[in-house]
């Protein structure tokens, strides 16, 4: 991508596309074109058409979707089929259709198996029965990828696929009903904490280990990877570092300032045991993360305290 290149963000409000769009303008990209949920539903196949038909768009970074977490996914299994299925669909094939020089499509961790072998390799993909709580999203994230790969294998499209950690940070997402385990524990620690509560609870045994990104390390991947990867082959963005969710829950019940005790509701479904990507090949092209864990909760807390009277 050059400086003057037309760069359309998909998804340029939530988590992962503010941040692609701040690190885009940190870099000195000039030409960013964005669009509302209101100015352009993605799951309308004439809207996109139109869209691209209009804007001659040079790059394109997918980072819309319908996110949520182990509550969210097993709750509204049909939604998040359906639609990120929506979104994905029309925004390759008519981004292919009217010349966008190249796609990014950021998928999941979750697209592995289960059970699957630790850390995990890209190549892990399709070799096991995924995590049932969260398989629709899943899914759909698979057949992202596989859309992908065959618009490059059969019109040559330049399209990459990127499979984050779990991701945090600014403009996350805190409603307890839809959101991640990572905000949910800052949004538990802190209430708790303001009502001098005694105790919080937290979903399962806190065994299950997990990989944090910060998403501005996802975003700063993303341009790296833009200008640096031209293979229709997944691969993997993260840390390389996992912690036990009980471990996360007791640093951000330090960080917040929390004094009671951290209760575990073995009633709920743990999830996946453990998720650590395999990040050779990422870090073999030149790309390191450098927002440690710690210090990424700390900012978020501190985003979470300046924002919270819009968030709920």
């Amino acid at each position: 991508m050059d400086r003057k290149s037309r760069i359309f963000v998909a998804g340029h409000r939530g988590l992962v596309g503010s941040a692609i769009l701040r690190k885009l303008k940190e870099y000195g990209y000039e030409n960013i074109i964005t669009r509302s949920r209101n100015e352009l539903d993605l799951t309308k196949f004439d809207d996109v058409e139109k869209f691209f038909q209009e804007e001659r768009i040079d790059y394109v970074f997918l980072a819309a979707a319908k996110v949520g977490g182990i509550l969210a996914n097993d709750t509204y299994p049909a939604d998040f089929l359906r639609e990120n299925i929506l979104i994905q669909n029309n925004v390759i094939h008519n981004a292919y259709t009217y010349g966008v020089k190249k796609l990014l499509f950021l998928g999941s961790s979750c697209i592995y198996p289960k059970y699957s072998k630790q850390p995990i390799k890209e190549d892990y993909l399709l070799t096991g029965k995924l995590e049932p709580t969260n398989e629709w999203y899943a899914i759909a994230k698979i057949a992202g990828i596989k859309m992908a790969q065959a618009y490059s294998k059969q019109y040559g499209f330049n399209v990459i696929s990127l499979m984050p950690a779990n991701l945090y940070g600014p403009n996350d997402n805190f409603d307890l009903k839809t959101s991640h385990v990572l905000p949910a524990l800052l949004r538990k620690f802190h209430e708790a904490k303001v009502n001098n509560m005694d105790t919080v609870t937290i979903w399962g045994t806190g065994t299950p280990r997990r990989e944090f990104l910060h998403v501005d390390d996802l975003a700063d991947a993303c341009i790296f990877l833009m200008n640096n990867y031209d293979s229709p082959e997944i691969i993997n963005v993260g840390t390389g570092k996992d912690i036990s969710i009980l471990k996360l829950a007791q640093k951000i019940k330090e960080i917040v300032g929390f004094k009671g005790r951290i209760v575990t509701d073995t009633s709920k479904p743990d999830g996946t045991p453990r998720k650590l990507l395999d990040i050779t090949k990422l870090n073999n092209l030149g790309w390191k993360s450098k927002i440690p864990l710690s210090r990424g909760i700390e900012e978020t807390y501190s985003w979470f305290l300046e924002n919270k009277d819009k968030l709920y």
